[in-house]
């Protein structure tokens, strides 16, 4: 009996229980299309609860945002903003209203909804998926540029806006800690690897 078209992307989907920059690109599996570089990213990728003070170049930094920029949005609209926060002076004001683990940099990523398109079937703002969009460049570009990252979204927009006023006109949407990981809290927690099967997540009609 053939397997179902699930059974069988899963087959050749599976990746180990454990994940980390060292190991993974050992447990990847080989796919037929596409670039296993890539699928690598994807699964390299996992939060850092913990950086190291050692600085991100110009040109890693650079090629992460340029990533952000050629994100696709809504009619091409183009509404989000990316904050750069890197100086002694500016991490400092944003850590008092977040630790940010740590990192070296933070990028803000803030939208206008005024700028977005809206669905005129229900009214719906693609301000806030352009921006979840953009961050998704830049985290896994970050990824590639190995360095490592968290998107953080337990933060109080009103406080951000308060500490970093140039962000004041645009809905601050998330931030993106990027760096080195340090020892320990730095690496991959066993929560990383857990992700539901294909079966589960996927339904085929």
């Amino acid at each position: 009996m053939k397997k179902g078209f699930l059974s069988r992307l899963s087959d050749i989907t599976k990746i180990g229980s454990r994940a980390s920059f060292s190991d993974v690109e050992q447990k990847i599996t080989k796919y037929e299309y596409g670039s296993d570089a890539f699928m690598q990213i994807l699964a390299n990728r996992y939060s850092c609860h913990s950086f190291t003070n050692y600085p991100v170049s110009d040109s890693k930094l650079k090629m992460i945002l340029e990533a952000g920029r050629l994100a696709p949005s809504a009619r091409n609209l183009q509404p989000t903003r990316i904050w750069v926060v890197r100086s002694e002076d500016a991490l400092a004001r944003l850590r008092t209203v977040h630790p940010c683990y740590g990192a070296p940099v933070v990028l803000i990523v803030g939208c206008r909804n005024e700028e977005a398109w809206v669905r005129e079937s229900d009214g719906i703002n693609a301000a806030k998926t352009d921006a979840a969009i953009v961050l998704t460049h830049l985290m896994l570009t970050a990824t590639d540029a190995g360095l490592a990252n968290m998107w953080i979204w337990d933060f109080d927009p009103r406080k951000i806006r308060e500490v970093l006023p140039e962000t004041r006109e645009h809905g601050v949407y998330g931030l993106l800690a990027i760096g080195y990981p340090s020892d320990g809290e730095g690496q991959p927690t066993e929560l990383h690897s857990v992700r539901k099967s294909l079966e589960d997540m996927v339904i085929e009609l």
